[in-house]
């Protein structure tokens, strides 16, 4: 398998990113090397820009604000409902895209321990994020508490998950800001953060969460035909920080 020239993270603020390490580990398990970018870009104009002088076969995950305007601009199309992408790939100067935010989500969680199938989630936030998590969450038999922060959570394939009230098992607050923002309190057993800083280690959730997405967007993105080759969440998260 060839892998591309380039691969990295594109969005504003990206410097504490982890995703590049993520990349490097995984291509290594697959004997793959490529130059690793960081294209900050608080816009799509400034992306391009950016893209410019990088010619080949490139490979990125997105992170805000660049969710949405991929759709639009290169023509790649996010899953129903969540209408975003977090993951791109150019090949022969054509452009692919998925999201992994909520497949991720739901990786991370089975890791710490909480299976989504009968589990109810309190989630603050209607972004892209939050209805990649409703609907990966609602597909597995979970059940969700909608909290509205910035904006609420719109109507998608997740509705016949919402429920009014409960004793939610898990909460997350996707309106924290990004680089270990602070969450909000919000009634659970449990509280996760998917917001992590420079000073983030293994064990947090934002850091698992981060490196099961990557592992998704390899199977289902970057390199489906070498799923069985790729290295288990747990093998990735010992290799990160060493």
């Amino acid at each position: 398998m060839n892998g591309p020239a380039y691969w990295g993270i594109a969005g504003y603020p990206i410097s504490h990113s982890l995703t590049p390490r993520l990349f490097e580990i995984v291509g290594a398990e697959l004997g793959l090397e490529a130059q690793s970018v960081y294209l900050e870009a608080d816009s799509m104009d400034e992306f391009e820009a950016n893209l410019q002088n990088l010619q080949g076969d490139i490979w990125l995950s997105c992170t805000a604000p660049l969710k949405h305007s991929p759709q639009a601009r290169l023509a790649v199309s996010g899953p129903e409902g969540v209408n975003a992408i977090n993951q791109l790939k150019r090949t022969n100067g054509v452009w692919s895209g998925t999201s992994t935010d909520g497949v991720g989500f739901v990786a991370a969680c089975r890791h710490i321990g909480v299976e989504p199938n009968g589990s109810i989630l309190r989630m603050r936030g209607g972004g892209s994020a939050a209805r990649a998590i409703a609907a990966a969450w609602a597909d597995e038999g979970g059940s969700i508490i909608p909290v509205e922060g910035r904006r609420a959570l719109v109507g998608g394939p997740w509705d016949s998950a919402i429920i009014p009230e409960g004793e939610a098992d898990l909460a997350i607050d996707l309106d924290a800001a990004a680089g270990g923002g602070e969450s909000a309190d919000l009634p659970a057993k449990q509280q996760v953060s998917i917001s992590y800083g420079e000073d983030a280690t293994v064990e947090d959730f934002a850091v698992i969460m981060v490196a099961a997405q990557h592992l998704e967007a390899w199977k289902r993105l970057f390199a489906p035909d070498q799923e069985s080759k790729l290295p288990t969440l747990d093998s990735l998260l010992r290799c990160l920080f060493q």
